[in-house]
């Protein structure tokens, strides 16, 4: 398909229906493999999390007058604070999901902040260097469940590894952006190729199809069960307690604050691709509330948080249509997709190991984001304040991720985890310390992305500079 250089604004008019189609699909496809892998390892529904996605990319839409061609997916940043609170356990998950509905509540708290005192003054309270090692710390404290996942079957998550190398250092196009979503199908083939040849191969797990049944196909459709983890499940059966509801609110809303700054930078990165500033319009103030109020919506049907996606930023780059209508196009197709049950039934034929072996890449590229952070905002580590900030961060983050910190508050016990205490101290020294040197520059964080590296790999390379 060719487009014109300044690219396409108006898909239906200049592509026609069947095309827009298409490229509507292409985005679902983009963002397939990252969202899909949240629920996975949290445990959450599958068909849940794509009907979330769905709806918070079309409140999205919406919310920000259908200027901004952004998906809403699964959110990585927040895979800490769920293993903080509920570690696999089916059980807690309803009080992760009630923290997931009030961290989209902190957006929207800030999107007014933002709108009252200005991105200038409140951004000076979450400063690289205290969000830079926070997102470095998520990683770390995640790696452990990634090696123990990957350890069933080490084949398999070496050749899940080894395939998303591969197409990040060697595939073009399209398939450049997708190295999760092919390095799971790759692993997977091959578990299925021995599964179906020799399925005890060296006393190994491969693929256990035991899970799929006739009436699996005969269930073809079915709504998502959203009130499996639904916040409101406690309290409906009688079992709700402050004493994990609170620690799990106080860890998903401290992780909010470092999950905004990711935000901003995902707007200005879809802002530079479409040349367009659209931090000015439609303004932070209605991209944090399409984002907050969509994680929430999310919490609130029992699924993860959402964000704004960098994989469908790279597609929009690849296809140059920066038509909005694209985005709500693709949301809709995902909420049709989250209605086919037999769908979700086969993403849980997947091997842990093979989840182990992506989440293995994935983890040390969310630290190593966090580094980057770092070194882009040039934080000098000449200076003993930013030594001592990130020094008691890391420290307190994997300290108390072992040995939660434990609050006695009359006959309960709040119990607060590794991430929690991070942030809270990162947070209250950066206030306290003297010798602040960063001071957040509206205009430059919205002007020019030459150069931006998704997590998939792709980069978006812009010719001209926009205005500002």
């Amino acid at each position: 398909m060719e487009t014109k250089n300044e690219g396409i604004y108006d898909g239906f008019k200049q592509l026609g229906t069947g095309r827009m189609m298409v490229l509507g699909f292409q985005h679902v496809f983009a963002m397939f493999g990252a969202t899909v892998l949240v629920p996975l390892l949290t445990g959450l529904s599958v068909s849940v999390t794509l009907m979330c996605a769905g709806l918070g990319t079309i409140w999205f839409y919406f919310i920000t007058k259908k200027k901004i061609p952004i998906f809403l997916g699964s959110s990585f940043a927040f895979l800490g604070a769920f293993a903080s609170i509920a570690n696999g356990e089916k059980d807690l998950l309803p009080y992760a999901c009630l923290g997931v509905f009030c961290a989209g509540l902190v957006y929207v708290v800030l999107a007014i902040l933002f709108k009252v005192f200005g991105a200038k003054k409140i951004m000076k309270l979450f400063p690289p260097v205290v969000t830079g090692p926070i997102i470095v710390l998520i990683g770390l404290i995640l790696s452990a469940t990634a090696v123990s996942s990957a350890s069933a079957n080490w084949i398999l998550a070496i050749a899940a590894i080894a395939i998303i190398i591969c197409v990040n250092l060697f595939a073009k196009g399209m398939i450049k952006i997708l190295p999760i979503l092919f390095g799971m199908l790759g692993a997977y083939v091959l578990g299925v190729i021995v599964t179906l040849i020799k399925p005890d191969l060296f006393g190994l797990p491969w693929v256990d199809f035991s899970g799929v049944s006739l009436k699996t196909f005969g269930d073809f459709i079915a709504i998502p069960h959203f009130w499996e983890y639904w916040p409101l499940k406690p309290i409906i059966d009688g079992t709700f307690t402050w004493t994990l509801a609170l620690p799990a609110i106080i860890t998903f809303v401290i992780v909010a604050l470092a999950a905004m700054v990711e935000h901003i930078g995902d707007i200005c990165a879809i802002g530079a691709t479409c040349n367009k500033n659209f931090i000015a319009d439609p303004g932070l103030t209605r991209t944090l509330l399409g984002d907050g109020i969509g994680t929430s919506i999310a919490g609130f049907l029992g699924g993860p948080a959402n964000t704004t996606y960098s994989e469908n930023t790279g597609v929009v780059a690849l296809t140059k249509v920066y038509d909005p209508k694209v985005m709500l196009i693709a949301a809709i197709m995902t909420l049709v997709l989250s209605c086919l049950s037999i769908f979700e039934t086969f993403i849980n034929t997947i091997p842990w190991s093979i989840i182990g072996g992506v989440s293995i890449v994935l983890y040390g590229m969310i630290s190593a984001t966090g580094v980057r952070t770092i070194v882009e905002n040039q934080v000098d580590f000449k200076k003993f304040r930013n030594i001592i900030i990130a020094a008691l961060i890391f420290v307190c983050g994997l300290g108390f991720n072992a040995y939660p910190l434990q609050i006695p508050l009359g006959s309960y016990t709040l119990s607060f985890g590794g991430l929690a205490v991070a942030a809270i101290v990162g947070i209250l020294l950066n206030l306290i310390l003297p010798g602040k040197d960063y001071e957040f520059n509206e205009t430059d964080n919205l002007a020019y992305v030459e150069e931006t590296e998704t997590l998939a790999g792709t980069k978006v390379v812009q010719a001209e500079k926009p205005e500002k």
